[in-house]
């Protein structure tokens, strides 16, 4: 296919295994065979080339502002801009319903589908293929990090002296294409906050965002009420 080629040209690498492409470019609700198992090993793979990057280019940068600079270049915002570059979404594959009901411009569908192109980049030609395609369209991780509600509790918590949160996907609700999904913050065991959104990055930052009210309101954790 000529979109393919143009596809490869602009993330720099040539698939030797186009049913990779193929799958990555395949949304779910073709019911099958569809990019969410690549979507999954694609946002760890996202993780590791630009935590790589942030620390060569910025040997001066402690944990915490890493953090908050990662969070900032892979936020779901910043991926479906990416995909919009190389104009993923006209490539994806889904079913009729889902396209007319603005499938192609979702910022989350356009995310998982990043994440599943680099995956399928990366089982194809490696690290290194993986880490140009994110070299040139995340770009060189020199910009400077803003704070996220999940960072910004992450700190707060780090210096009062607790445990660090951990994040729970509690159901997900909606049609493949238009997914509300629902997830909370646990400290120390406990339930503080919930939180929901379009993809389950989004959910946690809502929660992250909730529980950090909460917690410097009333000075002490109190469990999310329904």
């Amino acid at each position: 296919m000529a979109e393919w080629k143009a596809l490869e040209k602009a993330i720099g690498h040539t698939f030797q295994q186009p049913v990779l492409l193929k799958q990555a470019l395949t949304h779910p609700s073709m019911g099958h065979d569809h990019n969410q198992r690549l979507e999954y090993l694609g946002d760890a793979v996202l993780e590791l080339c630009v935590s790589e990057k942030i620390y060569e280019k910025h040997p001066e940068m402690h944990e915490g502002a890493m953090t908050r600079l990662r969070q900032k270049l892979v936020r779901e915002e910043k991926l479906a801009e990416a995909a919009g570059q190389i104009h993923l979404g006209a490539l994806l594959v889904m079913d009729r319903s889902c396209e007319i009901s603005g499938g192609r411009e979702n910022p989350s569908v356009l995310c998982d589908a990043f994440e599943a192109v680099l995956a399928a980049v990366y089982l194809d030609g490696g690290l290194d293929a993986a880490r140009e395609m994110v070299r040139r369209l995340i770009g060189d991780c020199t910009e400077t990090g803003e704070t996220d509600s999940k960072s910004a509790l992450q700190e707060y918590l780090q210096q009062k002296g607790y445990d660090m949160p951990a994040y729970a996907t509690l159901g997900e609700e909606g049609p493949p294409h238009d997914r509300v999904f629902t997830a909370a913050v646990m400290i120390e065991g406990r339930e503080i906050a919930q939180g929901k959104g379009t993809s389950k990055k989004r959910a946690e930052q809502e929660a992250a965002s909730a529980a950090l009210s909460i917690i410097k309101r009333s000075g002490e954790f109190r469990k999310h009420a329904p």
